[in-house]
């Protein structure tokens, strides 16, 4: 009854007609004045916020930041206490949204590690402003995301990273064997401010939003105690952050298409497919001086190369070299996966089998729902027997004793003496890994509800 009564709350809050507040504003001298906001009928460019602040729009956006979930911002307000903040504070916020008034939140800076070494910097918004953002986000999406590019696949509804590797295979296998791999230096960190505005506003009219919009570019970050100014950028974290990304690339999507380039971009990672060295020169040279002059961003040198297609890797996929390429996991992706299975298999957590098991299920699971499409699936039945023999070896170290290392494999069917026999070994547990083999069996581990990358055939 309690849920029942907060969601009836929230749509009142919603839908609240605002008349009040309008012929307040009105008598403040806004103008344009709530009254005329509600009244007119405005352009469609031109009225943007009012479609933000939709009552179904809210619901929705409302919707998304709660199962989003994510840490509090700078004021400390939960998810979970948004719902009910926004049924006693609507109409404040509203009012401040139709007037232009409404100002963004300084942005907590986190730092998360990246899968391939160093940090990420992460700016985490207020909830009330993941709120806004998200609302606003779904008023924008709809005016940029039928007009992108079909070869822009990050961060859009309905389009996935399995959907962009394969359309690089595509290309590769019509012949274009050489990448032009370009990877943009601290891309969020880099985005102009200037230049991003002019883009939005070709399609907005709307005043309101799009000072808004700058003030969720320019709110600052909150790092170390201290507040710096955002001059450049737009801070990762926030809902609204990947729109503004693609809307400020969806130009250098324009440009490849215009010159009849093969091309998959995801998010900030771009590649072109060429035939021919010499061609993918060309256009490594032709693209650092459109990045750098007219998109006002920088190349990672280091990163970006032109090679074999089977020589780089596109969102932890690689390629064959055969004429017909196949996707394969990238060995970079291949080895972080091993060193999280060591962390969770370390021979000194001191935690029974079945826990450990429960928490590796929990990453395997992930790993193989990602991994699992790649068409090579001899390294993850190699990566099977591995996990398994990573197991063996802390069971072994487990036991500790002889005497109790015999007991075990007596339990688990061996003959005495050859329990013996292998219990008093002084080889090294991954040495006796191997022998046991024939007793702790893939069938053991299947009964322990181990998850296998490679299903039984």
């Amino acid at each position: 009854m309690g849920g029942r009564r907060q969601k009836n709350q929230i749509e009142l809050a919603f839908t609240w007609s605002g008349t009040g507040e309008a012929r307040t504003a009105a008598r403040k001298g806004t103008e344009p004045s709530l009254a005329r906001y509600e009244s007119e009928r405005l352009a469609e460019s031109e009225r943007l916020m009012e479609d933000a602040c939709e009552a179904r729009n809210l619901k929705q956006a409302l919707r998304r930041v709660k199962s989003n979930g994510g840490s509090a911002g700078i004021d400390g307000m939960k998810v979970e206490e948004l719902a009910q903040w926004l049924i006693a504070n609507w109409r404040t916020i509203r009012e401040e949204l139709l007037t232009g008034r409404y100002r963004p939140t300084t942005v907590k800076r986190v730092e998360i590690g990246k899968p391939d070494g160093g940090t990420r910097k992460l700016g985490v918004p207020t909830v009330v402003d993941r709120f806004v953002q998200q609302a606003v986000l779904q008023v924008l999406q709809s005016i940029w995301e039928p007009t992108f590019s079909e070869s822009s696949y990050g961060f859009r509804p309905k389009r996935s990273a399995h959907e962009a590797v394969e359309t690089a295979q595509r290309h590769i296998r019509e012949g274009r064997r050489w990448v032009v791999d370009i990877d943009l230096e601290k891309f969020f960190d880099r985005v102009n401010h200037d230049r991003l505005m002019a883009r939005v506003s070709t399609r907005v009219r709307d005043k309101r939003m799009l000072g808004l919009i700058r003030g969720f570019l320019t709110a600052g970050v909150l790092e170390g105690g201290l507040i710096s100014p955002t001059d450049e950028g737009a801070p990762q974290g926030g809902p609204l952050s990947p729109l503004l990304s693609n809307i400020v690339l969806d130009e250098l999507d324009e440009e490849l298409e215009k010159r009849g380039h093969a091309f998959v971009r995801y998010a900030d990672d771009c590649n072109v497919y060429v035939r021919s060295e010499r061609a993918g020169q060309r256009v490594m040279q032709s693209l650092r001086a459109l990045i750098t002059n007219r998109l006002r961003l920088r190349i990672n040198e280091q990163k970006s190369a032109v090679a074999r297609s089977h020589q780089r890797k596109f969102l932890g996929f690689s390629f064959t070299s055969q004429k017909q390429a196949r996707r394969r996991i990238a060995p970079k992706a291949v080895e972080r996966f091993k060193a999280r299975i060591r962390e969770l298999t370390g021979r000194r957590r001191g935690h029974a089998l079945k826990a450990i098991i429960s928490e590796l299920n929990l990453y395997l699971n992930g790993w193989k729902g990602y991994f699992a499409f790649c068409e090579t699936p001899s390294v993850l039945k190699e990566l099977d027997g591995w996990i398994r023999r990573r197991l063996r070896c802390y069971l072994w170290k487990q036991w500790k004793k002889p005497r109790r290392r015999r007991a075990a494999l007596i339990e688990l069917g061996v003959g005495p003496d050859l329990a013996r026999r292998i219990g008093a070994s002084g080889k090294g547990p991954w040495h006796i890994s191997g022998y046991l083999g024939d007793i702790l069996t893939p069938g053991y581990f299947d009964s322990l509800h181990l998850t296998r990358l490679v299903a039984l055939a």
